[in-house]
């Protein structure tokens, strides 16, 4: 059984991030199911979808302590839902930081040393500059891809699989420049 949760910010691209990772495990064989949260996520707000694929799987809920993977497309995100990654799941995070309305409005500060105080509780972390990748391929709209680059190099899919649902799921117009971004994320 795989489970891996999504997390991010509204508008960052995370349901198109499950679409793709939904498909690659129905070519693959498996059994999904898909549950989106959407929170405020038109407004900048917190966004969490669930992937879970295996030979049968009847419930798309990942509960804390669940889940092998976690792709987090922003550092305080990753922080706010850590307690769902298993103890040995590993953390895939963008090291872009977003302020939330309470940073924005000035009645907190965003908090510090976030990536070290992952890396005290989760030692199978991988951190990258997806936002700095995404400009390389051409776009700030391609973190989600860059990521999914990332999580493709450490699933046990083979990576035509990803490009191929890459190549079905994202308009032609940005599949250049969403393949450049896969690449980027597969090599980091």
């Amino acid at each position: 059984m795989s489970n891996v949760m999504i997390v991010g910010v509204g508008g960052q691209g995370t349901l198109l991030a499950s679409r793709i990772i939904g498909k690659v495990a129905i070519k693959a064989g498996y059994d999904v199911k898909v549950s989106e949260v959407h929170g405020m996520s038109q407004r900048g707000g917190s966004v969490v979808t669930y992937v879970k694929y295996d030979k049968k799987v009847y419930s798309p809920l990942i509960f804390e302590g669940e889940a092998d993977y976690m792709l987090a497309f922003e550092e305080l995100e990753a922080y706010r839902w850590l307690p769902y990654l298993k103890k040995d799941g590993k953390l895939i995070v963008n090291t872009q930081q977003m302020n939330p309305m309470p940073v924005i409005t000035g009645a907190m500060k965003y908090p510090e040393s976030i990536l070290e105080k992952i890396g005290d509780k989760l030692k199978n972390v991988v951190a990258l500059d997806a936002l700095k990748g995404a400009v390389e391929a051409g776009t700030v709209k391609a973190v989600n891809i860059v990521l999914i680059g990332c999580f493709a190099k450490n699933s046990d899919v083979d990576k035509q699989v990803w490009i191929d649902v890459i190549k079905e799921t994202v308009p032609p117009k940005f599949l250049d420049i969403n393949l450049k971004a896969f690449e980027i994320g597969y090599n980091s």
